[in-house]
């Protein structure tokens, strides 16, 4: 099930698809990229997670998979498969993306044994580079069929070349004649196709016999091939066709080749476009500072210092840009928790205060880590495995069909409750908003209590002071704030969990000279008006509460990761016993006539003899003959 398309557009997933792509470094990647959505199933997230991780450690260690020559050549070789034949040009660029698998083989001999995940994923990758010679031997880099390639066409061409060398002959003999040479316009012959043609005055014609090619602009000049030569270049037509027979053969060879191993090609291009796209990922995060997330079963959400990747990537843009003095702006991370003893957020606060970015930047990263990538925040964060996320941000004014601001997210969020469940995370900015503040209200605590009936996870911000209460009554929520400066009169972007948003509008005003007596009077009207101090008292109460469960999350988080780095370094030590068993089975076994992979020369050799008593084995390698230890011998992994 993929994810919901409308919450995708809000959260400006497609230009993380499109950020992506543009860290692939082929066609394919780059495809894959911009196909990114929700991985259905829990193990192979995580396994893909651990893809990227794996990457990005090697290309740290200066090994990035070696793309160079892969191309999208899935529809050529499937062409080859059903008997087509493909052009010289078309074969080259199959060849040049068949020398690009065994390079990858060869990319995977040399990766760290603790790369385990990205070994195996190459793991099905055959060598296709005796194909790839195979072509090279056959077709230059210009896309020209050599003589060499078949022993027919390398005999018609030496006959093509005596017959072009006689047509050169007559026509100088033509050019020596004193009396043709007067005649000429030019001293030289010329080409009218494959026709070498003589430029003779129209009123000169009858002065030499040959066929007539083509005639100058104004008629006044006849080019001419004399009869000698055209007798010639009949034969060297006839040998140009038996020429692009005898290339037509070369050709369907070729692609007969090419089709004879099109499923093991196409698999493995297919694995090499998950490479593509696990490194565009990998560069991604490097490029953003990322981390992996550990993907959990349970309801857990937990973001630490959390950075939406869009912004900081517009604030780098703009600091690069920014020519003045003033310090750059950088971007605010936030912390939040959602699924441990609340799964509802209720953020307040003024409007501008930063909280739809704090939304946008749960949902995007939540999107992000259940497509299988790393996210901007610290070490730590837990996503949960979800079945969906669901978003109604921003003002999404229809007037297509006429509806308010208000009516708007009525809309969407009806569509919302159609569809969610206790698997989601539903992402609501400004409810209440757009109509009466007391009925906006009363329909926000109704939206709420529908959230806590579904048992989803939520996030909802609303200015409406009214709701600021509802977490202090009920157990499965809790407010939340974005911290203002009332020194700059600023927000600071810095999202206070446990606290409830103020509006700060007497301080401000008091702060820009409003007039004294205006503002005690505003103070008389508000003490009537709301129950502050006794909000902020049980707040304060829950609060408690609510650290005492952090810290406990806290220490569980620690045993978590500390579990996970264990069954990592257990199934890392049961795959390095059950791999060094199988190359100890294989070294046993192995006799004079076989051939091997010699580490030292990262080339086969083929074995002369073998002293298992002395652990060696003599190997021809080359032009010589070597000893080697058994432990430099591995064994060849074959095609299908």
């Amino acid at each position: 099930m993929a994810f919901d398309l409308h919450t995708l557009e809000l959260l400006q997933f497609p230009k993380i698809r499109e950020m992506t792509a543009s860290y692939c470094f082929t066609s394919l990647g780059k495809e894959r990229a911009f196909q990114m959505n929700r991985m259905d199933s829990f193990d192979i997230l995580s396994e893909e997670i651990l893809l990227v991780t794996e990457m990005v450690k090697s290309l740290s260690l200066g090994q990035a998979p070696p793309f160079a020559g892969l191309s999208d050549i899935r529809l050529l070789v499937r062409r080859a498969s059903i008997g087509s034949q493909l052009t010289a040009e078309q074969l080259l660029q199959i060849s040049d993306a068949l020398v690009c698998t065994g390079h990858m083989y060869r990319f995977r001999m040399r990766l760290q044994e603790s790369l385990m995940a990205l070994s195996d994923l190459l793991a099905p990758v055959e060598d296709f580079s005796l194909t790839a010679k195979m072509i090279q031997g056959c077709i230059d880099p210009r896309g020209q069929v050599l003589d060499m390639a078949s022993p027919e066409l390398g005999a018609v061409r030496l006959k093509i070349s005596v017959v072009e060398e006689a047509i050169q002959v007559q026509i100088r003999k033509v050019i020596a004649d004193p009396e043709i040479k007067k005649i000429l316009r030019y001293p030289n012959a010329t080409f009218s196709g494959d026709h070498c043609v003589l430029p003779i005055p129209a009123n000169h014609r009858m002065k030499i016999q040959g066929i007539v090619h083509r005639t100058s602009s104004t008629g006044d000049t006849l080019y001419i091939e004399p009869a000698r030569v055209a007798k010639l270049s009949s034969e060297r037509s006839i040998l140009k066709a038996e020429e692009l027979r005898e290339i037509g053969k070369i050709l369907r060879r070729l692609s007969s080749e090419v089709g004879k191993i099109c499923v093991p090609i196409t698999s493995s291009l297919e694995i090499l476009a998950h490479v593509d796209l696990i490194y565009g990922k990998a560069k991604f995060s490097n490029a953003f500072l990322m981390v992996p997330p550990i993907i959990e079963k349970g309801s857990l959400l937990l973001l630490k210092q959390a950075r939406h990747p869009l912004v900081e990537d517009l604030l780098n843009k703009q600091s690069v840009l920014q020519v003045s003095s003033d310090e750059p702006k950088k971007i605010v991370p936030i912390d939040v928790t959602l699924g441990s003893h609340y799964r509802l957020l209720v953020i307040t606060g003024p409007n501008t205060g930063g909280k739809t970015i704090s939304l946008k930047t749960v949902g995007l990263l939540t999107v992000m880590a259940l497509s299988g990538m790393h996210i901007p925040a610290s070490d730590g964060c837990i996503i949960p495995k979800l079945d969906n996320v669901f978003a109604d941000i921003g003002d999404e004014q229809s007037i297509e069909q006429s509806l308010s601001t208000f009516s708007s997210h009525i809309s969407r969020i009806s569509e919302i409750f159609k569809k969610v469940s206790g698997k989601n995370l539903v992402l609501l900015d400004e409810m209440g908003a757009g109509t009466d503040p007391i009925e906006g209200a009363a329909l926000g605590r109704a939206i709420l209590d529908g959230l806590g009936e579904k048992k989803c996870l939520g996030m909802v911000t609303t200015h409406l002071g009214d709701l600021k209460s509802y977490a202090i009554d009920h157990d499965f929520a809790q407010n939340a704030a974005v911290e203002f400066d009332l020194e700059t009169l600023r927000p600071t972007y810095r999202l206070l969990t446990g606290r409830f948003g103020k509006s700060n509008a007497l301080r401000i005003a008091k702060r820009l000279d409003f007039p004294i007596e205006l503002l005690r009077k505003a103070h008389r009207h508000l003490k009537k008006k709301r129950k502050g101090r006794k909000l902020l008292k049980l707040q304060n109460e829950k609060q408690e509460v609510s650290n005492e469960h952090n810290l406990i999350l806290q220490a569980q988080v620690e045993a978590r990761q500390k579990d996970i780095l264990t069954q990592q370094q257990e199934v890392a030590k049961q795959r390095e016993i059950e791999k060094s068993q199988i190359l100890a089975n294989f070294r046993s076994l192995l006799k004079a006539g076989d051939i091997v992979l010699v580490q030292r020369f990262d080339k086969e050799g083929l074995i002369v003899r073998v002293d298992h008593k002395k652990g060696q084995a003599k190997i021809n390698v080359g032009l010589g003959e070597w000893e080697i230890p058994m432990e430099e011998i591995f064994p060849i992994i074959q095609n299908n």
